[in-house]
């Protein structure tokens, strides 16, 4: 009995081992495969995202491109536009310089003698916001060099240039010729109550401008004889109205040489002589 007790104990012993071995080899291959199923819908997770990922990045391209198309167009649209506004302002320029030829009765060349377009030349490398054109005899004062802001009260400062420029004209031959002085603002209505009392409109604003520049002419020894004044408000401008460089340049106050037989709007200086 001790001997067949003895021969099961040995059994057993070298049995042991082996199963537990082979309930390791289960165990780790039940670990393996929930490690490949978790794996398994890990992978199908990111395919789906990956997926969505793809749908919405064709999406975007898809739109992005279309984007750009009606970036194109809306540009192509936008330079059409700029360029009819351009054709619009060179013949509204082209209009303005007949109607003002027609206006003061000269074919649009400069009246002035030599020696008076060589000192406006040098007039207008003095003072930079005056502008001098020796081809028609145009002079121009950016509303700056006269003006403050929204009125029509010439600057203090302004005094020496205006000297300066009665000078030339009361001098040598250019005595004898006529001045037609012009007021111009930009599209920008009258936006300040207290500027609104004294000039309610663009149009005041213009030919109230236009006054002062003749009455300080004539304060400085011009003789009111030989001058006229107008004002065109905002519609002449000489660049569009699309910035506050190009405003600047609009906001200005022309002076036209006439010659001596020029008539001023039906006005004939041969009366007054």
């Amino acid at each position: 009995m001790s001997s067949l007790y003895q021969r099961y104990s040995i059994l057993f012993v070298c049995l042991f081992p082996l199963l537990l071995t082979g309930c390791g080899a289960r165990n780790q291959l039940k670990l393996s495969q929930n490690r490949a199923r978790d794996l398994y819908l890990q992978n199908q997770q990111l395919a789906k995202e990956g997926d969505e990922a793809k749908r919405t990045a064709n999406a975007l391209a898809i739109e992005k491109h279309r984007l750009a198309q009606n970036e194109s167009q809306m540009q192509a649209q936008l330079d059409i536009a700029n360029q009819r506004i351009a054709n619009l302002q060179n013949g509204q320029n082209e209009i303005a310089s007949r109607y003002k030829n027609m206006l003061v009765g000269t074919n649009g060349g400069n009246p002035l003698p030599g020696d008076a377009t060589r000192r406006f030349e040098e007039l207008a490398r003095k003072y930079p916001d005056f502008d001098f054109d020796p081809e028609t005899g145009v002079s121009k004062f950016n509303s700056d060099i006269l003006f403050g802001s929204g009125s029509a009260e010439l600057r203090n400062d302004s005094s020496p240039i205006l000297q300066e420029f009665v000078s030339i004209m009361n001098s040598g031959e250019a005595k004898k010729l006529n001045l037609l002085v012009v007021g111009h603002t930009d599209d920008k209505p009258i936006s300040k109550d207290t500027t609104r009392k004294s000039h309610p409109t663009n149009w005041h604003l213009s030919t109230d401008r236009a006054n002062s520049v003749i009455l300080a002419l004539k304060k400085q020894g011009m003789a009111e004889i030989r001058m006229g004044a107008a004002g065109y408000s905002m519609y002449q401008p000489v660049a569009p109205n699309s910035n506050d460089t190009n405003r600047q340049k609009n906001r200005r106050v022309e002076i036209f040489v006439l010659a001596p037989d020029a008539q001023l709007a039906g006005w004939d200086p041969a009366m007054h002589k």
